[in-house]
């Protein structure tokens, strides 16, 4: 696998991210792990946390997942941002949505989000495919619609809607186990029902 190197990342932090997606596909090729098997009645819930400087190289990493053959899974992305534009186009704020923060402020621009693109909201669209067996969901977009959305509340909503598919977030920053921390220096929330990917 050969990701194309960038400035402002380090080469170590590319060269662990590179053994990680290595990591990260042959989870896909684990019985245990698409079938959620091996963790005590907890729900398949994962973070893929890598460098929030290597975004660009992470899109690429899953487009090659999404269209590999080999893997005897079917990748399912639900990308929060996405998600997001058609909430807010569905009520129909999404061209008011800019004038709103130029005029009242961000502040008033996350209320009037926060009250039509609610966690509910988000786990409505997520699950409103039907999964089959063999899938994986991965979740994408979770720096973009922060501070309007935080990744925790979307997984607290629909934990319980994938209790037979594994759900992986690709995470720019870091999850200790209980601490989401975006981008490595914003807190994003705590969860506590997440295992780190790898």
């Amino acid at each position: 696998m050969t990701i194309t190197y960038r400035d402002s990342a380090p080469a170590s932090a590319l060269s662990e991210f590179e053994e990680r997606c290595e990591a990260f596909k042959t989870r896909l090729q684990s019985e245990d792990f698409l079938h959620n098997r091996g963790l005590g009645n907890e729900v398949g819930i994962y973070t893929f946390c890598y460098d929030p400087r290597l975004k660009a190289e992470a899109r690429r990493f899953l487009d090659r997942l999404k269209g590999d053959p080999s893997l005897p899974c079917r990748i399912r992305e639900a990308n929060l941002y996405d998600i997001l534009l058609d909430i807010c186009a569905d009520k129909r704020i999404l061209d008011a949505a800019p004038k709103m923060e130029e005029k009242r402020g961000r502040e008033q621009l996350k209320k009037r989000l926060s009250s039509v693109a609610s966690a509910e909201a988000f786990a409505k669209r997520i699950s409103a495919e039907e999964n089959a067996s063999g899938d994986v969901l991965v979740i994408t977009g979770v720096g973009e619609v922060y501070p309007f959305m935080r990744v925790h509340n979307v997984l607290d909503n629909i934990q319980h809607l994938f209790e037979n598919t594994p759900v992986v977030v690709m995470y720019p920053g870091r999850f200790d186990g209980q601490t989401l921390s975006l981008f490595g220096k914003l807190t994003d929330g705590n969860y506590y029902r997440a295992f780190d990917l790898i």
